[in-house]
This record gives structure tokens, C-alpha cells and sequence, in this order.
């Protein structure tokens, strides 16, 4: 996983101090509430019923035309050749030019696209550092409906075949349906990335390589975070955890997150941080997926337990609580024969305590922001707009008292009372994301960006607020600065209107975004 960066706030601001979400209550409904993206209509080009497709390609008439003219197809937007195949750290030269594409039946008589339904334990990882892409899939199939949008099941190697599959993802406001061949990518007929473990079910290879062609090539696929994949998989909210500023609360986060059907994972420690868990079986800077929670009884003792698991299928936790641990001789026979499992599959159990102090940071993510708070019959709302920094126009910067800053992008929310809803509820979401021009994933750079916040005075005119407003007037409430993908933040506002800028830390910087806002009520957002 690659480091995190960000920058300190402005001395100029008076920025509010972040504060972890407020604990989910026992009575969190089993499933998350869907909304609908408002930057499509519900069955418009870029719904999930109705994705853009991703190079123009449509997968219908390709395939129809392939049958009728008996052939396998063959990507030319995404060629089996080393440019497809990009820079593979774990392999040199000589072994790059070893490389062979072929296809599933070339690796196994009898190919299968899925077989009795998708698990993470179908696919382990391969030369691509990609853990933090597989680690969210390990995720993802745990979301039956969202898999099956992300992965339609019903592709097969049996029925129709012209060597042609297809798989969905959401992008930067829309979800597009991206068109791959079958050819693999393999060195001494073994796969170069990610692998079957059964060796004949390959919908995890083929989602793996249209992911790549996304991405630009499978090496462009390496180092990332968690959140990137799972807002690719489900267009929803994340919120990320640092494990040693823990909420007093996480257990209940964590359990009411499983209850809600989250996507969860977690990483390690880089560098010389990473090293104190090396003793007991956890790889540094690596990325997990969370898989279960569990509250067992040891010796008249309750005793927090989280599941977790390495894309590597292999390598796990040895310390307490793990396979082989003798603790499981403590608790009941039922919870033993649920939990413990002594095989060699990249999943095991760890005590919360254990938990928080080996792994650096954690990551919920869901299509709702309901598994934040106690509100599970709130059906939050969803406005999106979409907007663009342009050097010399519209990039003013962070700094307020610049004559420029008012040509930053001005977004005006109308924030409406929720019934029953009491003063400091966490009503409104905001997130901030980058749109990168670059085709190629890992030639991103991603500005410092951030947003300010200000109540609108009633006095105040229509439209474009001028610069005299902001020399005036103090800001509301000021985010963190980053240089990321997508920024996100929780706030409580009471009714009224209010003035949402983002805006990058330094002027000038060119670039498109996509703010959205969801709230409890309502929210008109122009």
C-alpha cells in the first residue's frame, strides 16, 4: 500500500477538530438503504442498469457478431502485449519477455466462469501488488447484489462462447461496462497475476484484467488503498478509521457495519511499524479484508474477536486466537466449530485488542452513509454536481483573503430540519472528488484539495458571491487539505443555507471534481 500524505491546515483558517462518526445503536436494520445517484437518470446512459460503455465497446453487438462469424475476440483497445501487461516489479526483463497470453482453456480442459457462487476464497493474489484491489473484492463478495452488478454471473465458457466477457464499475460519477477478451497473461503456463485456486473458475483473473484495462495496464494496478476499489465496486461512502485514535466505540461500528452488509478492510504497517507484526505472521504495508466480527466466552471472560483475511491466500496471524491457538479450547464447542478453521487459507481471528495495535488503519464502506449513526430508518438523500478548477479562471486557492479566492467554484446548500432530529446530529456528508485526466492510473497526481464551509448571510445576493463576502466573513467549518482521490467528512448543520466552496490548497491548479452532498433532508444544491 502506498503512504498516505496530506498538509496542515492554513494558519488563517480556524479549522473545527475532526471527530470520529457517532456509535451505530443495536437496532441498525440488517441492509443499508440504496439512493440513486442524482448524476443520472434511473436508467440513463451511466445508471447501473443502463452503464456507459467504457471505449465505446458494446458487449451485445460484439459478442452477436462474434458468433455469427465464429470467431474469439481479440481487445485491440487493451492488446496482450507487454504495454497491456506494464511494469512488474516483481519480475524482471527476461521474465516480462517470457510472458504468454492465453486463454482459460489453454490452463485448464475444463474452464468455468463461476462455480457454486463467488467466495474469496476462489482466488489468491499473484506477482501484481495489487493487495489492496484484491483485499475489496475479498470484500465484495460478501455483497451478493453488488458482486452481481459489478460481475454479471451470467457469462460461462460453455454457453455462446466467443471469448469475450464484460464487468461493471462506477467512475467517477457513472457506471461503465467495461468490454475485455479472455487472454491471461503467463509465464511456464502459470499466471502471472492473480490466480484460481481451484484452477478451473476464473471470473476473479477476467474481473482482475478489466480492472487493468481501467486502470491503463496490470502494473498500473500497483500500491493503492482500500476505499479506491471499494467506491469503484459500489459508487458508495467510506470512512476510514486510524486504529490508534480508535472511537471508544469500534466494536459497535464494526459489528453494526457487518449487520449492515459493509465492505470492511484494514492494513498494516509500512516500513519499520510493519516489522513488529513480522514475528507473528502479518505482512507489512499489506492490505486486508475484514471479514466477520464475533463475541465469544473464554473462561467467564466476553472476548472481542475480528475476522480477517490475506489475498495471498496463505500467510496468517499465528499469535492469539489464531488457528492453532489453544484459546479456542476455552470457549463453548459451538463457537469453536463455527470459527476455527485450521486450514492454510489467508483468513483468521485476532482479539480487537490485537486488532487495533497491528494494523494501522481501517475502512467501511457502503451505498448508504446509514451504518454511521443510529438512524436506520433515515433514507439519506444524494445530490451530486459536477465542476472544475481551470487555472486563471476558476482555481483561486484556500486562502480566503486573496483576491482570487472567490472565483473558486461556489456551490449554494439549502439544508432542511429532519424530524426528531436534536442540535449537533450529524446531519450532512460532504465529498470532494478528483476526476484525473490521465489514462494511465499510476501517472496521477492529485492536487491538495479541500472544502470550506460558510453559513450565507440573509443579506447576501443571488448567484456568484463576490470577494468582499469572504474578507468579511469567517468560515464556518474547514476540511483537511489532501492530495487524494476523494475527500470525505461528516458535519452537523443546522437548517439553513449555506455556501459549500472546494477549492485546491494552492491557485491555479486545473483539474475536474465531483462534489456530492448527502443529507438527511433534502438538500437543494446549486
Amino acid at each position: 500500500m502506498a503512504e498516505k500524505r496530506k498538509t496542515d491546515i492554513p494558519s488563517f483558517f480556524s479549522a473545527p477538530k475532526r471527530q470520529a462518526p457517532p456509535p451505530l445503536s443495536s437496532n441498525m436494520s440488517s441492509t443499508c438503504i440504496k439512493m440513486v445517484n442524482s448524476l443520472y437518470e434511473d436508467g440513463g446512459v451511466g445508471s447501473p442498469s443502463n452503464p456507459e460503455k467504457f471505449k465505446g465497446q458494446d458487449y451485445e453487438q460484439l459478442k452477436e457478431s462474434l458468433l455469427s462469424e465464429g470467431k474469439n475476440f481479440e481487445d485491440e483497445t487493451f492488446p496482450a502485449n507487454l504495454d497491456s501487461l506494464g511494469k512488474i516489479e516483481n519480475m524482471t526483463p527476461e521474465e516480462l519477455k517470457e510472458v504468454e497470453w492465453l486463454r482459460p482453456q489453454d490452463l485448464n480442459a475444463d474452464p468455468s466462469f463461476v462455480v457454486g457462487g463467488t467466495s474469496r476464497f476462489d482466488f489468491k493474489q499473484g506477482n501484481v501488488g495489487n493487495c489492496w484491489f484484491l483485499s475489496s473484492i475479498g470484500a465484495l463478495t460478501f455483497r451478493k447484489t453488488l458482486m452481481a452488478q459489478v460481475v454479471p454471473l451470467d457469462q460461462s465458457f460453455k454457453n455462446d462462447y466467443a471469448g469475450i466477457f464484460h464487468f461493471r464499475f462506477w467512475r467517477c460519477g457513472k457506471w461503465v461496462d467495461v468490454v475485455i477478451d479472455d487472454l491471461l497473461p503467463t509465464r511456464n503456463k502459470e499466471p502471472v497475476s492473480v490466480s484460481s485456486r481451484s484452477g478451473n473458475e476464473f471470473w476473479a483473473p477476467l474481473l482482475e484484467k478489466a480492472y487493468a484495462k481501467v486502470c491503463g495496464s496490470y502494473g498500473d494496478m500497483i500500491a493503492g488503498f482500500l476505499p479506491e476499489a471499494f467506491k469503484d465496486f459500489s459508487g458508495g461512502v467510506h470512512m476510514n478509521y486510524t486504529l490508534t485514535k480508535k472511537p471508544s466505540d469500534l466494536w459497535d461500528v464494526m459489528n453494526r457495519a457487518t449487520q449492515c452488509t459493509t465492505m470492511m478492510g484494514c492494513g498494516t504497517y509500512g516500513g519499520e511499524k510493519g516489522k513488529a507484526g513480522d514475528k507473528f505472521g502479518l505482512v507489512g504495508g499489506h492490505a486486508y479484508a475484514v471479514t466477520g466480527v464475533k463475541q465469544v466466552e473464554s473462561e467467564g471472560t466476553k472476548v472481542n474477536l475480528v475476522r480477517i483475511w490475506n489475498p495471498w491466500g496463505e500467510k496468517e496471524w499465528n499469535g492469539d486466537w489464531s488457528d492453532k491457538s489453544a484459546l479456542w479450547n476455552t470457549v463453548s464447542s459451538d463457537d469453536r466449530d463455527e470459527c476455527r478453521k485450521k486450514r492454510n487459507d489467508g483468513e483468521f481471528w485476532m482479539k480487537m485488542e490485537d486488532y487495533c495495535v497491528y494494523y494501522e488503519d481501517m475502512d467501511i464502506c457502503c451505498e448508504s452513509p446509514n451504518f454511521l449513526d443510529d438512524d436506520a430508518a433515515c433514507q439519506w438523500k444524494c445530490s451530486l454536481k459536477e465542476g472544475r478548477w481551470e487555472e486563471g479562471k476558476s482555481a483561486g486557492g484556500s486562502d480566503s483573503e486573496s483576491d482570487n479566492f472567490w472565483t473558486n467554484p461556489q456551490y449554494r446548500v439549502r439544508v432542511k430540519a429532519v424530524e426528531g432530529e436534536s442540535k449537533g446530529d450529524r446531519n450532512v456528508l460532504l465529498s470532494l472528488m478528483q476526476k484525473p485526466d490521465e489514462e494511465y492510473r499510476s501517472k496521477v497526481k492529485y492536487h491538495y484539495m479541500g472544502f470550506i464551509i460558510y453559513q450565507v448571510p440573509s443579506e447576501a445576493p443571488k448567484g456568484h458571491l463576490p470577494a468582499s463576502l469572504f474578507q468579511d466573513t469567517s468560515a464556518l467549518k474547514v476540511s483537511e487539505f489532501c492530495d487524494v482521490r476523494e475527500l470525505i467528512e461528516f458535519h452537523s448543520l443546522q437548517p439553513g443555507e449555506y455556501l459549500v466552496i472546494p477549492c485546491t490548497y494552492d491557485p491555479n491548479k486545473t483539474a475536474n471534481f465531483i462534489l456530492t452532498v448527502y443529507s438527511k433532508a433534502e438538500a437543494e444544491m446549486e
